[in-house]
């Protein structure tokens, strides 16, 4: 099963670069092309050339750039801290290779895992988790990350973090400049398409992050359940990842450091009351995580 999950998350990687890449030139070419006549070619190299470089800085830095988005500062690898030797011990558990540890000074209880591969990967929790799971329920909750990482996830979930955040920085400016650039080129366009070409790509710059995000949220939704059964595994313990969740349905505590690109990494959904029935909702209902979770410590 995990292994199936490894090669399946390969392939949907590749397949995902894919998209983004025709995303992103195809909104590069309607910028070129509002600004001045013919200028959608050179959007196009400017979109491939983005593109490209969007995904060496994702697969070589992608976990440095989405830590560094929220604050979080490396633990001493010789720490005696109670969450770094939990990391320790479920790295060991799993057979996976000891990951970078974060802490992130926010007060909200969440955790998430981002890199290449095994290999090459960092994960971090918040301080607000910290302080308020026991020892059983932070197990579960590395348990939950390491399962991301062993399954390779993390790869797939921080490319499609990195590209999806740059739709929408794309997508924000050619928003923001059509007015000028498509009056210019009404102005310069005597053939009449100016002005159509503008109005297509303003649709296509308010559809395509809302896709982006789509695409992003369905996948980060999928992945939930596996890795929580992985770390129900890992631990032997599903009532602890139970337990855990359970405490966060509770959380009245706003997140401080989360942004829309890290969101779909995280533990839980770091929005407060959110309708996890959403279609924009970034993980499964709590609820039915708990109860698969109930469900396996009950048939254990």
């Amino acid at each position: 099963m995990i292994y199936d999950q490894i090669a399946s998350n390969k392939r949907n990687t590749f397949l995902l670069v894919f998209i983004f890449t025709v995303i992103i030139i195809l909104a590069c070419y309607f910028i070129g092309e509002a600004w001045t006549t013919g200028g959608g070619v050179l959007g196009i190299v400017i979109g491939a050339i983005i593109s490209v470089g969007l995904f060496l800085l994702s697969y070589f830095s992608g976990d440095s750039v989405l830590l560094s988005t929220v604050g979080a500062k490396e633990v001493d690898p010789n720490s005696s801290s109670q969450f770094y030797n939990v990391v320790k011990e479920m790295s060991i558990s799993s057979g996976t290779a000891m990951p970078k540890v974060y802490i992130v000074p926010d007060p909200s209880p969440n955790a998430f895992a981002a890199g290449r591969d095994p290999e090459h990967a960092s994960l971090a929790v918040n301080e607000g988790l910290l302080q308020l799971m026991n020892r059983e329920e932070l197990q579960g909750v590395v348990a939950h990350e390491m399962s991301h990482i062993q399954n390779r996830d993390i790869l797939y979930a921080t490319i499609v973090a990195v590209m999806a955040g740059m739709i929408v920085i794309i997508a924000s400016f050619f928003r923001n400049s059509w007015a000028f650039g498509g009056s210019r080129r009404r102005s310069n366009d005597r053939g009449g398409s100016g002005g159509i070409m503008i109005l297509i790509g303003l649709a296509f710059a308010i559809l395509a992050p809302i896709v982006a995000k789509l695409i992003q949220l369905a996948i980060s939704r999928q992945r939930e359940y596996l890795a929580d059964a992985s770390a129900a595994m890992m631990t032997r313990d599903p009532a602890g990842l139970a337990s855990a969740l359970k405490k966060l349905q509770t959380v009245t505590i706003k997140a401080t450091t989360s942004n829309d690109a890290v969101a779909p990494l995280y533990f839980t959904e770091p929005r407060l009351h959110f309708n996890a029935a959403s279609l924009f909702a970034t993980h499964p209902p709590i609820e039915e995580r708990i109860a698969r979770l109930e469900h396996m410590a009950y048939i254990k």
